[in-house]
């Protein structure tokens, strides 16, 4: 059986990019390794053992394009309203908070926030499958 491990995304800042998932989810460095032409850290928390793993590609200058293809990266959380009030106090400006209903009862809750670099975060509250 396969386990999702982690993520990756290409970022440019990774001072900026570190203190975003630091602040916004608790995510700490869990471990970097530079090379010549790129550098790897793999960003995590007590949560559970998946990583965000950002890629800084050196010389990189000019953002990059997230296409068509790209849709987000998704966390649970228990207290979705005071994250969101939390996220935009640090002036992050998440988005609405959403209710989707089915059947009768609240299938989910959950707000987008973006990175520095534009990737779309999508945080549920924890609750049914979303845990």
């Amino acid at each position: 059986m396969a386990k999702a491990i982690h993520s990756m995304i290409r970022v440019l800042d990774e001072a900026r990019s570190v203190a975003f998932y630091r602040a916004a989810f608790d995510l700490d460095v869990a471990d970097r390794f530079d090379f010549d032409s790129f550098t790897l850290i793999y960003l995590r928390n007590a949560e559970a053992d998946f990583e965000l793993e950002l890629t800084v590609n050196k010389g990189r200058e000019t953002p990059y394009d997230l296409g068509d293809g790209y849709g987000h990266l998704a966390v649970c959380v228990d207290d979705l309203e005071a994250l969101h009030a939390r996220l935009d106090a640090a002036g992050f400006a998440p988005r609405k908070i959403v209710t989707f209903e089915r059947d009768g009862g609240v299938m989910a809750q959950f707000f987008f926030v973006a990175d520095p670099d534009g990737y779309q975060i999508e945080v549920l509250k924890r609750l049914g499958r979303y845990r």
